[in-house]
């Protein structure tokens, strides 16, 4: 009997998928643990496998569908095997308004395994998770009544007919519409190469709304590359759940900020010898651990709240921003609050290895309880970064750099970085704000602490 296909869950919140290409195609032959095909999720793009062998017999889903997950999107089986009978997927449950994650997080891209009944084994990842929360769906376009002569003028004409008013039953644009609209819009006094008409026709832009650069205004293939690099382009879902995850933090939880200089002359001085001996530790190490250690002094920073309740975490699950070329991945270092430096270090380079290499597994981008945006190595002065829904806090790390301060009474040059406390109202008061913040600064300042814990 074949054997069905189904759309896998990726995630706890994932409810749809897109089926981005297929690798394989109907007749071929299937072993167990070959890639089917590659799916788009809200979290990240990602590689099926198949859990049986035999030949893909018929392919219900094509590239570009989008599916609920469990829903079947093929067979596997013997040559010749009749199909049993299967209704068109089912459509995508209603989903219920947002709510705020315990510990949630995470940014497209990368290709990675999955089982095709089961979770994933891999993933990219997305800067936050999506809850529950659904990408808008546009309305759809009304459709354009326009005859068949018509539209082949408007195509031969590359324009957009939908401007056009309709004279025809209806409403219809009839060709004479056509006709008096490129006559009023002085179609025939413009100037265009073959091949740049060409271009226009295939990208499918409307050269009565093209500027030309060339020679009395003649549109130019440059004109065309121009405005073929200006036309939108569909946001990824990861960049939609991204877009929506922040602006219902920011608009629904009530941040604060609090900023304080930290002086980490002596620190970098220090991890300068640790280098020159061929030790691996980092800036953004002893800032991780720092902040891992105020976390357990300060336990209201490591909660969470759905507006009603609060509760605190009693491990550190620490997220680490990573910026890549398709937006940004959260790994996560879980237990934190139980690994030395040089365990912090290697969890870390390792996590972000995989993270821009696309090979974190969902486990690995979802559970912080505390994140940190490091902008250090991006020459930036200050910034404040979102909250991630289900978090009480953020922490936001500035480039360190040359200033001058006072010390002791005297202006000196010193290596100064700020960070910045991105803080949840409802959870944090501005008290215990300033007391993390200056507790984290006093630490990373402490290099008899670093020389104790290295």
């Amino acid at each position: 009997m074949p054997s069905p296909i189904a759309m896998p869950k990726p995630g706890q919140f994932t409810e749809e998928c897109t089926i981005v290409k297929w690798l394989k195609k109907e007749g071929d032959a299937v072993a167990k643990g070959d890639i089917l095909f590659e799916i788009e999720t809200d979290k990240a793009n990602m590689e099926v496998e198949s859990f049986f062998e035999g030949t893909l017999l018929k392919i219900l889903t094509p590239e570009g569908g989008t599916v609920p997950v469990q829903a079947i999107v093929a067979w596997v089986g013997q040559q010749g095997e009749a199909l049993p009978a299967t209704p068109p997927p089912p459509a995508a449950p209603p989903k219920a308004a947002a709510q705020p994650e315990v510990s949630g997080q995470k940014s497209e891209v990368s290709q990675t395994k999955t089982a095709a009944v089961a979770a994933p084994t891999s993933s990219s990842a997305i800067h936050h998770s999506p809850s529950a929360i659904v990408p808008v769906q546009p309305a759809a376009p009304r459709k354009l009544k326009i005859s068949p002569r018509a539209k082949a003028l408007a195509e031969r004409s590359v324009i957009n007919p939908a401007p056009i008013r309709g004279t025809g039953p209806g409403g219809r644009i009839v060709e004479k519409d056509v006709l008096a609209y490129l006559d009023a819009k002085g179609y025939a006094q413009l100037k265009i190469t073959p091949t740049a008409k060409d271009m226009a026709a295939k990208e499918q832009l409307d050269l009565l709304a093209l500027r030309g650069t060339g020679e009395a205004g003649k549109i130019t293939v440059e004109d065309i590359t121009r405005a073929v690099a200006e036309k939108p382009k569909a946001m990824s879902k990861m960049r939609q759940v991204i877009a929506q995850r922040l602006t219902q933090s920011f608009t629904s939880t009530p941040h604060f900020f609090v900023t304080v200089s930290v002086d980490m002359t002596d620190l970098v001085a220090y991890r300068a010898t640790l280098k020159a001996k061929k030790l691996p530790y980092s800036v953004t190490d002893f800032i991780a651990m720092a902040v891992t250690l105020c976390l357990k002094e300060f336990p209201t920073v490591n909660s969470s709240t759905d507006g009603k309740s609060i509760w605190w975490h009693s491990k550190v699950n620490l997220g680490l921003a990573v910026s890549l070329a398709s937006g940004l991945v959260v790994p996560v270092i879980r237990d934190a609050d139980d690994l030395t430096l040089l365990e912090l270090h290697d969890r870390s380079a390792a996590l972000i290895e995989k993270a821009r290499n696309g090979k974190l597994l969902p486990d690995e981008m979802s559970g912080s309880t505390f994140t940190i945006s490091n902008m250090g190595m991006l020459n930036v002065e200050n910034f404040t970064a979102i909250i991630n829904p289900g978090e009480a806090a953020i922490l936001a790390v500035s480039s360190t750099s040359k200033q001058p301060v006072v010390k002791d009474d005297k202006v000196v040059v010193r290596q100064m970085m700020k960070i910045t406390l991105s803080s949840d109202h409802q959870v944090i008061d501005g008290a215990q704000a300033a007391q993390f913040v200056n507790a984290l600064k006093a630490k990373l300042e402490d290099v008899a602490l670093w020389k104790k814990l290295v």
